[in-house]
């Protein structure tokens, strides 16, 4: 099996599609074969203009192709469960986008599907693969800032338009499913624990989502998480990790380029580690890879992204009823 290369789908022509072309055509163990739309002119027309071999005029074609190994899912929030339990019982991998699922259902269907056919499932947090996230991840581990006390984080951006499906309910939109998953996961990725309460509050847009939301997390140990994010707010990304004795900084948390520095606050000094230099996008096409080829387990486990989802699940609730959630007690 290390000698195959494995065949890539993209479901559907959504542009976060682009990010996913250059690493697959890099990848020595990965290629991109195919690409499905709601219409054959539609996916023909990508094709060409992304010079990929097969087109499908719908996605159960694509489904339907035997020489697809692997799915790409970027389809909108709302139809991620169905078209992944669909791709699994086809007998596909998955590489699913963020976020996995809108409900722990919907994760614990889709990993049910996952060991029943026997394949590969994972969420697409690209910044988990990226050696800027693992090197703070071990600075903490390390001790180099003492006793962690407390992390924050944010990710907005200002969005120039009233059309957009993040602003629909009913397709998985606001801003903490779009882009708070990130400072969620990343808090608990760092603190390496869930949330035992949560308190949420949000602003909510004219088509009923949350336009901005606010956030704050207590965990084992008195760790404390706040983070915010946000569709009307200048674009910002940052993550602070706290400790007795010290802080890291990350400036680019989320997205890190190729010439990312962490910032390392101890002693009224600032050390600015360089980061190895890693396409962001790289490390989750090689992640499926090393599961599928080699039998290894998945960076962002099932467990894992299920524990993210119910955090924000809480947290909305949290937001509606105007309480703090203990968690446990909205999945």
């Amino acid at each position: 099996m290390t000698e195959k290369q494995l065949q890539w789908g993209l479901l559907s022509t959504a542009n976060i599609n682009r990010a996913l072309i250059t690493p697959l055509r890099a990848s020595k163990r990965n290629q991109l074969l195919a690409v499905a739309s709601r219409s054959l002119d539609s996916a023909e027309t990508y094709a060409r203009k992304w010079k990929i071999e097969r087109a499908f005029g719908s996605y159960a074609a694509m489904l339907a192709d035997p020489d697809i190994d692997v799915v790409y899912n970027s389809l909108p929030n709302h139809l991620h469960a169905e078209w992944t339990i669909r791709a699994l019982e086809s007998g596909k991998h998955v590489l699913c986008e963020k976020p996995i699922g809108l409900t722990t259902a919907e994760v614990d269907a889709m990993a049910a599907a996952a060991q029943k056919s026997g394949k590969v499932i994972a969420e697409a947090f690209m910044y988990r693969h990226h050696p800027q996230t693992i090197q703070a991840k071990e600075l903490v581990e390390s001790g180099a800032i003492g006793k962690l006390q407390a992390v924050r984080g944010s990710f907005t951006f200002k969005m120039n338009t009233n059309v957009n499906i993040r602003l629909v309910p009913e397709m998985g939109g606001g801003s903490i499913w779009d882009v708070g998953c990130y400072p969620i996961s990343y808090a608990r990725y760092i603190i390496g624990a869930d949330p035992l309460e949560v308190f949420g509050q949000q602003v909510t847009g004219e088509s009923g989502v949350d336009d901005s939301f606010f956030g704050q997390m207590k965990f084992p140990g008195n760790v404390f998480a706040q983070f915010d994010s946000g569709f009307q707010t200048a674009f910002r990304t940052h993550f602070e990790i706290v400790g007795s004795d010290g802080a890291i900084m990350v400036p680019a948390p989320f997205k890190p380029g190729l010439n990312e520095k962490i910032h390392l606050l101890r002693n009224d000094q600032t050390e600015k580690i360089a980061i190895p230099k890693q396409e962001l996008y790289i490390g989750e096409v090689e992640d499926m890879a090393d599961c599928i080829l080699l039998g290894k387990s998945p960076r962002v486990t099932m467990a894992d992204s299920r524990a993210n989802v119910a955090t924000i699940v809480a947290l909305l609730e949290s937001a509606k009823t105007g309480s703090p959630v203990l968690m446990g007690s909205s999945a």
